[in-house]
């Protein structure tokens, strides 16, 4: 038997889903067939891909060597397939793929001097967004790494710094006692009700390990971006906020004494020539945005760190 492109994406299928069963289902055939085609594969390869067990189906020494270099295959053929039928209707369509930011409108505004209008998949966990990219569904993907929660960045994906540390500042109700300083302490919050995103990944661990660290306890709130900003305006909540994030007339940004927050910015693609093709716009449209961040662009003239901004004058 000589594998093909189907025999390999089965294999993709298990490994991922954990079961035969739930594989088939996936793939749209009977398990009985995939089971046998399994046998089959393992026959050629000359041993078991995958241990079975009540508990579902784990790959084998084999089987994850066989994986780590089936998956950037079946990635690299969905993604030439996309790319030829959208070349057959006019053009390559880039796939860009992002956790929340401020730079992102002036980045989608660049690329399309160069591209056809990009499709934008907005995603909370950096993780996902990175498995998009490594699976061919997402060219590339611009994400946001917690300090002391590291990502895990599929085998295979070229990644490049945008900003190595870029701190996170607190957003709070213009009327808060603290907000009349410039930099606010963690103390002058601890008995504010904070509101965290437990779904992005790394930002609940972070919060939780600084105010414990600060040997304060809030009552912690569970929502949003959006909900959060809502509740901020209305004298309920505190929240952390990206340092890029604009005072409004309800809510005041500040930075956080000694900057206990943190999280790196990264940009992901398969190849270093995807990366190029769109670091410089995004680079160009973070630098605008610092640019408009007063306490931000105080915080980096003071740090030194303006080097680390592109295009910040």
């Amino acid at each position: 038997m000589e594998l093909e492109v189907r025999h390999l994406r089965a294999l993709c299928a298990i490994a991922d889903t954990g079961s035969l069963h739930r594989a088939a289902r996936q793939l749209g055939v009977a398990q009985p067939s995939l089971s046998t085609q399994l046998r089959r594969i393992e026959h050629e390869l000359g041993g078991a891909l995958f241990v079975r067990a009540r508990t579902g189906c784990r790959p084998t020494p084999l089987g994850r060597l066989v994986l780590s270099r089936a998956r950037p295959l079946v990635a690299e053929l969905r993604s030439l397939v996309s790319e030829a039928r959208a070349a057959a209707v006019g053009g390559r369509q880039l796939r860009i793929g992002s956790t929340a930011s401020r730079a992102l409108a002036g980045w989608l505004r660049r690329l399309r001097r160069h591209w056809q209008e990009p499709t934008l998949h907005m995603d909370v966990s950096a993780n996902a967004l990175l498995r998009m990219v490594a699976d061919g569904h997402l060219d590339v993907a611009f994400v946001h790494e917690v300090e002391g929660s590291p990502l895990r960045v599929p085998e295979g994906l070229r990644v490049r710094v945008l900003v190595q540390r870029e701190p996170q500042f607190v957003c709070l109700p213009a009327d808060h006692p603290a907000a009349a300083k410039p930099v606010v302490r963690l103390a002058d919050l601890a008995h504010d009700r904070w509101m965290i995103d437990p779904t992005v990944d790394g930002e609940w661990d972070a919060v939780r390990r600084v105010l414990r660290a600060e040997g304060l306890d809030p009552r912690i709130l569970h929502g949003d971006y959006h909900t959060a900003a809502s509740l901020v305006a209305t004298g309920e909540v505190v929240t952390v906020v990206q340092p890029t994030s604009p005072s409004r007339a309800e809510t005041a940004v500040r930075r956080l004494h000694g900057d206990p927050l943190g999280v790196r910015l990264l940009l992901a693609a398969r190849t270093d020539t995807e990366l190029e093709g769109v670091y410089p716009d995004l680079a160009e449209a973070y630098g605008e945005v610092a640019r408009q961040a007063p306490a931000y662009r105080e915080w980096l003239e003071r740090s030194g760190s303006g080097a680390l901004v592109p295009a910040l004058p």
